[in-house]
């Protein structure tokens, strides 16, 4: 089978969730090509070292990437099947495509999106999941939603759970803590700001904490943040830092008393998953895919209550036995999510979609 892979997004400078998942799982799949076929189409030169050797096709083009350049290229040199895992299929696709949808969270919170944002997300995905010949979701609670909202036949999903870089895991905090200038105790959220991700409710909630005095917010600023950089600039408790390096990210993680997420909607929750595996106890939310991902390993709370999450925040601060307990289940929790396993069954979803197509295009025979 000769796959073709969406691999536009892996190039990105600073990678949000959705890259990470593109990145480390086309990695996964052509560990496990075996006698099949890869190309990775690019719009930007990636950088050496991103993958391995190979079929890598770089055909810039200055916008309309997607539909107008990567459609021609499939069209002259079309491969069995595309793979889309974090972007959209192209409007005019002359092969049988496979996408992944990540969250239909706009759908769930539409304030939280600008409304030229929130359009672009609703028609770019209501329309790659009708043109997909089969659809990956992050998560059961992605698959509700396809099934509810657009309709999605649920034999035309498969849920297949991302999984996690195993090179994140617990490290000596001490290097990162004086890089950043960092207290002992602190609490952390790792994310994009946006309103989606509750932070203003977070903010308030860490800020009733007596035996922390600190809240670290990693991450950049996204979509309508500004109030809330107005209101952690203004909270003495807060700190923000607006980017951390990958390479910081586990001393990040592991220097933190609790990791707190009590975001409004995730399609899947890549940080809770990286906090379990750094060995940090977490407080999130009990919407959405969370409490999918975090199973027995977290205090989950409506992250609509702010005195319920400020209760769980004291509970997991002020019980040594508790933070513990929560910690191995954590490291339990994490070793269910693997990029090997996503890529084989998500091999397995290819080659199904692949046979499917090459038996409805076979001439009958007499």
């Amino acid at each position: 089978m000769h796959l073709g892979i969406d691999a536009s997004r892996t190039t990105v400078a600073r990678r949000t969730g959705t890259e990470s998942y593109a990145l480390h799982l086309i990695r996964a799949l052509l560990r496990q090509a075996g006698s099949h076929r890869v190309t990775l189409y690019f719009r930007d030169t990636p950088p050496r070292g991103l993958f391995p050797a190979g079929t890598h096709r770089i055909i810039p083009f200055p916008r309309l990437w997607t539909h107008l350049r990567l459609s021609a290229e499939l069209r002259q040199h079309p491969p069995h099947v595309l793979f889309v895992p974090a972007h959209v299929v192209p409007a005019v696709c002359p092969v049988p495509a496979v996408v992944t949808v990540h969250d239909l969270g706009y759908l769930h919170f539409p304030d939280a999106h600008p409304f030229a944002q929130r359009l672009y997300l609703d028609l770019s995905t209501r329309y790659s999941t009708y043109a997909a010949v089969h659809v990956i979701a992050d998560s059961e609670a992605t698959k509700r939603d396809l099934i509810r909202f657009y309709r999605t036949p649920a034999d035309k999903i498969t849920v297949i759970y991302p999984g996690r870089d195993e090179a994140l895991q617990r490290t000596d905090p001490v290097p990162v803590r004086n890089k950043y200038q960092l207290p002992e105790t602190y609490l952390l959220h790792v994310g994009t700001l946006q309103p989606r991700k509750n932070l203003i409710r977070l903010i308030e909630a860490a800020g009733h904490q007596s035996s922390v005095s600190t809240l670290v917010l990693a991450g950049r600023a996204g979509w309508l943040a500004e109030e809330i950089l107005k209101v952690a600039q203004s909270a003495p408790h807060v700190r923000l830092l607006p980017y951390v390096p990958e390479a910081d990210l586990a001393g990040l993680y592991s220097g933190a008393t609790a990791f707190v997420f009590p975001s409004l909607y995730e399609g899947f929750g890549f940080p809770v998953l990286e906090a379990m595996a750094c060995g940090t106890p977490i407080v999130c939310s009990n919407t959405s895919s969370l409490p999918e991902v975090v199973g027995e390993a977290a205090l989950t709370v409506n992250p609509l209550d702010v005195a319920a999450l400020t209760e769980a925040i004291r509970r997991v601060l002020s019980d040594a036995e508790l933070r513990a307990a929560l910690i191995a289940k954590g490291y339990e929790q994490v070793k269910k999510f693997s990029w090997e396993k996503a890529a084989q069954e998500t091999w397995a979803v290819l080659e199904r979609a692949a046979r499917s197509e090459h038996k409805k295009t076979a001439a009958p025979t007499s």
